[in-house]
């Protein structure tokens, strides 16, 4: 990624710019998505580039970009205080049977349950 391009993203306003940025160079910006998935944290006030992001990266490739996906539904919970986005994202990353699988899910995976209790709260 260029100095120009760096430039244009650090000015991005909700996270579109950078989202389409990931998008368009797929394949090619591997050695950037640290610093790509940091900016889109930082821009993404409600979490819906953050969420979209996510759900990409596990279509494309879930174990090559695992470490970004964690990181990026971990700011989806923090930023989607609404739960606008997050039922999107849990069908995405564990499938359309999620909630028969709640259990299981959350025993093996910390992301889920946090957004599973989210989705779902007991005792309201």
């Amino acid at each position: 990624m260029d100095n120009t391009t760096k430039k244009i993203l650090e000015d991005d306003t909700n996270g579109l710019l950078t989202y389409e940025y990931i998008a368009n160079h797929m394949g090619t910006i591997d050695n950037d998505m640290p610093q790509l998935v940091d900016n889109m944290i930082l821009k993404d006030r409600t979490g819906q580039f953050v969420v979209s992001t996510a759900r990409y990266l596990n279509a494309i490739d879930r174990e090559k970009y695992a470490s970004s996906i964690d990181l990026l539904v971990k700011a989806a919970i923090a930023k989607d205080r609404d739960h606008v986005y997050l039922a999107y994202l849990a069908s995405s990353l564990w499938g359309s049977d999620y909630k028969e699988r709640a259990a299981e899910l959350s025993e093996q995976d910390d992301n889920f349950r946090r957004i599973y209790k989210r989705l779902y709260p007991v005792g309201i």
